[in-house]
């Protein structure tokens, strides 16, 4: 298990964010290895199926293709993505054994109505996979922005740490700033 030592430059994370359209099967998945001093040093591609399942096992996929023991973290922009491909982030750490967070820039409250709008007929198996997903903690940046997370394999106060390292403005931590435009780039060709 590699844990996020915080107190040195230039530890690597690998950052994990998605484009889609409404009208798309599968979901653009963008990652990009940077460092805590916005050092970028790495890319991956991979895909999630709307209303899917596969979110989690693609995430692992991607990290596995990169070959690279120097990553020290992974940071997730979305915990449910590709419209309700929810991803768990205790199976990636369980799997992978390094730290993983899952970010959010809104308080979601109601999500259990939407699931039953959108699943009625698997509504009951959907559920159970939100209730794995685990409880957000709001954290409050330097930046004076909220965001809420959900993590494995590393403390609130060191996740707070690292968020308050690798976010400049706002409160969209870089590397998923990043890695978002290029999952972007690369669905609108």
């Amino acid at each position: 298990m590699r844990s996020l030592h915080l107190e040195k430059n230039g530890i690597r994370g690998l950052a994990i964010s998605e484009s889609f359209r409404q009208d798309s099967e599968k979901s653009v998945l963008a990652g990009i290895i940077m460092s805590n001093d916005f050092v970028i040093d790495g890319f991956v591609l991979g895909n999630t199926t709307i209303k899917g399942d596969d979110a989690t096992d693609q995430i692992i996929s991607m990290y596995k293709k990169l070959e690279r023991p120097d990553i020290c973290y992974i940071i997730i922009s979305g915990i449910i993505i590709s419209l309700y491909n929810m991803v768990d982030i205790k199976k990636i750490y369980d799997t992978l054994m390094i730290p993983v967070i899952g970010v959010t820039y809104a308080d979601s409250s109601g999500l259990e109505e939407t699931i039953k709008k959108h699943f009625p007929e698997n509504y009951d198996e959907k559920i159970k996979q939100y209730a794995k997903i685990g409880n957000r903690e709001k954290i409050s940046l330097n930046t004076s922005h909220d965001v809420y997370v959900r993590i494995e394999g590393c403390t609130e106060n060191e996740c707070k740490q690292l968020l308050n390292k690798i976010t400049v403005q706002g409160a969209i931590p870089e590397p998923l700033r990043v890695s978002h435009l290029l999952a972007k780039s690369i669905l609108t060709g």
